[in-house]
């Protein structure tokens, strides 16, 4: 028979799916279509294990009696024939609504229906021809009171507003009180769906950016500027055809690296190598490198740009570089949290030594640092293999 712990779970379950149709049902909208009372199952021996555990079972089959009497709940009973006599055994045990449900379970499930409930009134109230209710609900269930507030004001407001008016606005210039940019950005699909719209209708994003420095020495001595940028979808006219191109994932060492003949230092934008590959001039440089943190993410990042057809080389990313560095190296992301093993990713464009360096540090088996930072590494020693890269390259 299921333990009681393993009936409250599977209680449970039927819970998270339902309390949200609870919620719109209870406010006038459609009938649940996961009904209550449940009878849940409590599992049923067979006999050869009633006769050989009788005892356990009898002990059981006390235990959910005293469980749903305490709780006031009913058990549904078969008979049956154990060892030449006859049993009454438990089967089922009938929760009348989703209120006892919520109660069994606990927690903050009590809190939650009731607030579910409050903002199914109010959502059908504002919005009576929403074609997913449910799904609103699911979504903002974490919200806070004054964010479901928000979404419930900015839905109404793209809903009543013309679309040659939202088409001249970006999100950060919507007229709500309270409104703002990130939290418009990050809720853009919540809203469009509570108005009925396929799509806000605002101004588009501002194009993306690359941003980067000017290395040869004969450009900088004549005056010319040393940091530049250039947004997708404009005329990059550069003062010099660059020789070699390095995309480092570090903005100071970008932005600090020593001066290179031909040379220009991009910074990177993290994932994606999107924004990167959208420049055409890029793709013609004879030597593109990448020079990123020796770690899961940096390799990854690596990875990422090969597959969009930039980089044909790594700077300082290989096992030789992790041994010569490892004393410099850490266990800490960023954000100071604990790297640990993860399951790889599928890295098909790195190298055999980069690839066993990605294996190793994302194995559970790894029992050294899991991160050496870019940025510990000199950018004399930089400059020297980057130096050394393009000499190999230009001689085969």
């Amino acid at each position: 028979m299921k333990s009681t712990s393993e009936v409250v779970a599977d209680i449970t379950r039927r819970l998270s799916r339902s309390w949200a149709e609870y919620a719109v049902e209870q406010a006038g909208g459609a009938a649940s279509e996961v009904s209550w009372p449940h009878p849940f199952p409590l599992g049923r021996p067979k006999s050869a294990e009633l006769a050989s555990r009788f005892g356990e079972v009898t002990r059981e089959v006390a235990e959910w009696r005293s469980w749903a009497s305490d709780r006031g709940l009913p058990l549904r009973t078969e008979s049956r024939r154990v060892a030449g006599t006859d049993q009454t055994l438990p089967t089922h045990i009938t929760v009348p609504d989703i209120a006892k449900a919520a109660a069994l379970v606990g927690g903050d499930w009590i809190d939650r229906l009731d607030r579910a409930k409050a903002r199914a009134k109010l959502l059908l109230a504002g919005f009576p021809n929403a074609g997913r209710p449910t799904g609103v609900l699911r979504a903002s269930d974490e919200f806070s009171d004054v964010d479901f507030a928000l979404l419930l004001e900015t839905a109404a407001w793209f809903a009543a507003t013309p679309p040659e008016v939202r088409a001249v606005l970006t999100p950060r210039q919507v007229p709500v009180e309270g409104l703002h940019a990130k939290w418009l950005n990050t809720r853009r699909g919540l809203v469009a769906e509570l108005a009925g719209l396929d799509d806000l209708g605002l101004l588009p994003a501002h194009p993306a950016r690359i941003h980067f420095t000017y290395l040869d020495p004969e450009h900088l001595a004549a005056g010319g500027r040393r940091h530049d940028s250039a947004s997708v979808g404009d005329v990059v006219a550069l003062p010099y055809e660059p020789g070699v191109v390095l995309i480092s994932e570090n903005k100071d060492t970008a932005v600090g690296f020593p001066q290179v003949p031909g040379g220009i230092a991009v910074e990177g934008a993290g994932r994606g190598a999107s924004t990167h590959a959208a420049f055409p001039w890029l793709f013609e440089v004879p030597v593109v490198a990448y020079w990123g943190d020796m770690d899961p993410d940096g390799l990854e990042i690596l990875n990422e740009f090969r597959g969009a057809g930039l980089v044909t080389a790594s700077l300082l990313m290989d096992p030789e570089a992790f041994e010569e560095w490892e004393r410099f190296g850490t266990n800490a992301d960023p954000q100071g949290k604990l790297i640990g093993p993860r399951p790889p990713r599928l890295v098909e464009h790195l190298t055999p030594g980069e690839a066993r360096l990605y294996e190793q540090l994302t194995s559970a088996e790894w029992d050294r640092v899991r991160r050496i930072e870019q940025e510990r590494i000199p950018l004399a020693v930089a400059l020297e293999a980057l130096q050394c890269l393009c000499a190999n390259l230009q001689r085969r």
